[in-house]
C-alpha cells in the first residue's frame, strides 16, 4: 500500500506544482493586461506599490495555497470520514468521545480564523507602504544625498518597517494557537479513550487488540482534523489576498472605444466646447473651468501658466488620458470619445516633461516608439534629437 500510495504522491506533488504556477502566471497576466487598459483615473485609485504587490506577493500567497492545500482539502476528509466509520464499527461507545471533542475543536478554529483574517489584510497592507518607502526613496535618491537626508529616510523607514512587524507578529500569533489547540484536544482525546478503553478490557467489554486498532484510527482521524485547520488558514489568508486581487481585476477601465469607433484623424483641427475637468467626482473645484480653445490643423499655440494651475490637465484630455466632467473636445468636428483610443493616441506625439528608459538596450528603446524602425531611421532620430555623439562613446554604442 506504501509503494503504491507513492506513485499518485509523487504525481500529486507534479500536478499540484504545475496547477499553482500556471494559475499564478494566468491572475498576474491578467491583472497586468487590466492595468495596462486603467485611465489614468483608474490608476489613481492605487498607488504603484501596491500594484507591484498585488501582482507579486498576493499571487504567491495564492500560489501557496493551492499547491499545499488540494491535496489535504481533498484526502483529509476521506480519512476523516473512513477513520470515524471505523473506530464506530470497533467501539460505538469509545467513539462517542469525538463528539464532545470536535464542536470545541471547531469553535477554536472558528475564533482563530476570524480573529486572523482581517490581520492578514492589514499585514499586505503595510507591505503596500513599506514597498512605496523604498520606491520613493530609490526614485528620489539624487535628492535625498543632495540634501543629506539619509537620516530622515532612515527613520522613516524604520517606523514603516517596524509597522510590518508588528502586524505580522500580531498575524502570526493568532494563528499559531491552531497547532496547541489541535495538540491539547488531540492528547486528552488520547487519554481519555486510553483510560476508558482499559476499564472497558478489565472489565471484558474490549480486547487489547481492538484498543490498538481503535488508537490507530484515533490518531488517523486527528491528524486529518489538523491538516483541515492548516488548509483553514491557508484559505484565510489566500482569501485576503484574493480580495486585493479582485479590486484591480473588478476595477472597470472608465475609457472605453464606442461600439462604432472612428480610426482615423483626417487634419487635425482641434476645438474645446465648454470644458470642465475634475480629478475626482467628489472634488468641490473643478481643475479646469470654461476652457473654449479652437487650435487650427497646422498651428503653434503656447500655454502658459504658474505650477498647478493645470496646463498639462489640458493636454491630457486631448488624447483621452482622462475624460472631461463636462463639455466637449472635437477634432475635426467628431468628439474625442467617438474615435478609438487607440488611432487616437496613435497620431498625437506627446513629449513629457520627464524622460523615462526602459530597461534593455538603448537601441530596444529607441525601437519602443516604431519596433519597425530601421537603422538609418534610429540614427536619423538620434542626431536630430542631439544624442548620436553620447551614444557614439557609450561602449557597446546603440
Amino acid at each position: 500500500c506504501a509503494i503504491i500510495a507513492l506513485v499518485p504522491g509523487l504525481a500529486y506533488a507534479r500536478f499540484a506544482a504545475t496547477a499553482a504556477q500556471g494559475f499564478g502566471a494566468g491572475l498576474r497576466r491578467d491583472e497586468f493586461i487590466r492595468v495596462q487598459n486603467f485611465s489614468f483615473k483608474n490608476t489613481d485609485h492605487f498607488s504603484t506599490s501596491s500594484l507591484i504587490t498585488r501582482l507579486t506577493s498576493d499571487v504567491t500567497i495564492i500560489q501557496n495555497a493551492i499547491s499545499n492545500g488540494i491535496r489535504p482539502i481533498v484526502r483529509s476528509p476521506i480519512m476523516l470520514l473512513m477513520a470515524l466509520f471505523f473506530t464506530f464499527s470497533i467501539n460505538a461507545t469509545l467513539a462517542m468521545i469525538f463528539i464532545i471533542v470536535t464542536p470545541i475543536l471547531g469553535i477554536g478554529l472558528f475564533i482563530i480564523v476570524r480573529k486572523v483574517g482581517p490581520l492578514y489584510r492589514l499585514m499586505q497592507s503595510s507591505i503596500d507602504k513599506l514597498n512605496t518607502v523604498v520606491q520613493e526613496n530609490l526614485n528620489a535618491i539624487r535628492v535625498v544625498k543632495s540634501y543629506v537626508r539619509e537620516g530622515y529616510e532612515e527613520e522613516k523607514f524604520a517606523k514603516i518597517n517596524a509597522d510590518l512587524k508588528g502586524n505580522s507578529e500580531q498575524a502570526f500569533k493568532t494563528s499559531v494557537w491552531n497547532a496547541p489547540l489541535f495538540q491539547y484536544c488531540m492528547y486528552t482525546t488520547i487519554v481519555c479513550i486510553i483510560f476508558f478503553g482499559g476499564q472497558m478490557i478489565f472489565n471484558g467489554q474490549m480486547q487489547v487488540g481492538e484498543l490498538t486498532g481503535f488508537l490507530s484510527y484515533v490518531l488517523q482521524i486527528l491528524n486529518s482534523l489538523m491538516l483541515i485547520s492548516n488548509v483553514f488558514l491557508m484559505v484565510t489568508r489566500s482569501i485576503a489576498s484574493c480580495q486585493r486581487i479582485f479590486e484591480v481585476l473588478d476595477e472597470v477601465p472608465d475609457i472605453k472605444d464606442p461600439e462604432t469607433p472612428i480610426t482615423e484623424v483626417k487634419k487635425g483641427d482641434i476645438e474645446f466646447k465648454d470644458v470642465y475637468f475634475k480629478y475626482k467626482n467628489e472634488a468641490k473645484e473643478y481643475a479646469l473651468s470654461n476652457i473654449n480653445l479652437s487650435i487650427p490643423a497646422g498651428s503653434t499655440i503656447g500655454i502658459l501658466g504658474g505650477t498647478g494651475s493645470a496646463k498639462t490637465s489640458l493636454v491630457q484630455l486631448i488624447p483621452r488620458l482622462y475624460d472631461v466632467t463636462e463639455g466637449q473636445i472635437l477634432i475635426d468636428g467628431h468628439d474625442v470619445r467617438e474615435y478609438s483610443v487607440e488611432h487616437l493616441r496613435d497620431c498625437i506625439a506627446m513629449v513629457l516633461q520627464k524622460n523615462t528608459l526602459f530597461s534593455g538596450t538603448v537601441k530596444e528603446n529607441l525601437l519602443w516608439g516604431n519596433e519597425h524602425a530601421s537603422d538609418q531611421e534610429i540614427a536619423w532620430a538620434s542626431k536630430i534629437a542631439c544624442v548620436d555623439e553620447f551614444i557614439d562613446n557609450l561602449a557597446n554604442g546603440y
